[in-house]
Formats: structure tokens, sequence, C-alpha cells
């Protein structure tokens, strides 16, 4: 498949070469400069180069054409996006309605449906962990004295040890 691909990718150069001969050959008549005297060169020449001021003149008009609608063609498609994206969007504020009028609202006044959700709601008891944890009171100093020096971090290390130890 890959070669099928390459071999209609080449003669598809090959054509394009032979359209752009054919195109040159069209356009593009040979230049005969034997035999032919000094003013006669000068005046092919300023003739030569008359031409090529016009194409140059055609060449920047188009590019300067193209460049136009390029930007017009960019400007259009910034305006369908902001056309597209922007519609005015109201300020909202907070409406306390409740389930059943929310829902009358949307299924219409003929539908008695009514429910209520706090029904739905699981009770959970509050667990009071102050209890369960005594809070010990002491005199701060003598902890702080206790900790201070190498006995104290030894006790410390020891303490964390015995937990995880027994």
């Amino acid at each position: 498949m890959l070669a099928k691909a390459k071999e209609e990718w080449d003669q598809e150069i090959v054509d394009k070469q032979s359209e752009k001969e054919r195109y040159l050959a069209e356009r593009v008549t040979p230049l005969h400069t034997s035999g032919l005297s000094l003013s006669q060169l000068q005046d092919l020449c300023r003739e030569l180069h008359e031409k090529v001021e016009i194409v140059d003149e055609e060449r920047y008009d188009i590019e300067a054409k193209c460049n136009h609608n390029t930007r017009e063609i960019k400007d259009l498609k910034i305006k369908v996006l902001d056309l597209r994206g922007k519609f005015k969007r109201p300020p909202l504020r907070r409406v306390r309605v409740s389930a059943d009028a929310m829902l009358r609202a949307l299924l219409g006044s003929k539908h008695k449906v009514s429910m209520d959700l706090r029904a739905n709601l699981k009770s959970v008891k509050k667990e009071d962990t102050e209890k369960e944890r005594p809070v010990e009171v002491g005199d701060w100093r003598k902890n702080v004295e206790a900790m201070s020096g190498m006995e104290g971090r030894k006790k410390m290390f020891d303490a964390a040890k015995s937990p995880t130890g027994q």
C-alpha cells in the first residue's frame, strides 16, 4: 500500500513539473540576443524591467488583498465566537422555596406530588468525645523540668517505645 502511494506521489510530481514546463512555454518566449546591437539590448532590458515592475505590482496588490482577507476572516471568527459565547446572565439571588413548591413549579399545578426530603434523612447520634478522653490538668512546670536534659529525652524515648513493644 505504501509502495502504491509512493508511486502516485511520484506521478503527481512528474505531472506538476510537466504542467509547469507547458505553462512557461506558452507564456515566456525564448530570448534571442545573438546578433543584437548594444542599443537593441538596452531596449530589450528596459522592456523586461517594465514587465518585471508590472508583475511585481500585481503580486504586491494580490498579497495585500490576501492579507486583508485573512485579517477580515480572523476578525469575523472572533466575532462569531464572541456572539456564540456571550449571553446576558441575570444576577442570581437566593430564593427560599420548599421542595413541594419547586415540584409544583416544575410539574405544573395538576400534579399533586408531595415530597418530604427530611423524612429520608438518617438520624446520627452525637458521640461525646470529651467523656472518652479525660483531660489531665497539672502543673506544666513540673512536666518541663522532668523532660529537660538527657534524662527527659530518655523518658520520652522509653515512652515512645513502650506502647509499641507491648
